[in-house]
């Protein structure tokens, strides 16, 4: 993969994870945090419905040879995703004392529309 097509995958990613958090807005979720990394791995968006906090993965895809968007959720992401949850948590001291759950939403954009797959309590 050359810097070009990286640089285009990286565009593409945020232009869906801003997409996806305008649209979960729209539902009634709060932003809270965007992109939070630490060495285990990234979550796109955190946001709290109704005082619950819901660490979101986005995901998009273009190219209709691969796995779905969902499908790409596969068991070792949800376990990166998990364990940088939890450092999260642990982090902003508060482990134990908010409920949370794991969503996963899907933006589909074509030339005209957008379509969403959201996921709550994917896993």
């Amino acid at each position: 993969m050359n810097k070009n097509s990286a640089y285009k995958r990286h565009l593409i990613g945020q232009a869906a994870e801003d997409i996806a958090c305008h649209y979960l807005q729209q539902q009634g979720l709060k932003l809270i945090d965007r992109n939070f990394q630490c060495k285990l791995g990234e979550i796109d968006l955190i946001m709290d419905d109704k005082k619950v906090l819901v660490f979101v993965e986005v995901r998009t895809r273009s190219n209709k040879n691969f796995v779905s968007a969902l499908e790409s959720v596969d068991f070792r992401k949800q376990e990166k995703i998990k364990k940088t949850a939890s450092f999260y948590l642990l982090q902003k001291k508060l482990t134990n004392k908010v409920p949370c759950r794991f969503d996963v939403i899907a933006v589909q954009s074509h030339s005209d529309s957008t379509q969403f797959q959201w996921i709550k309590n994917a896993f």
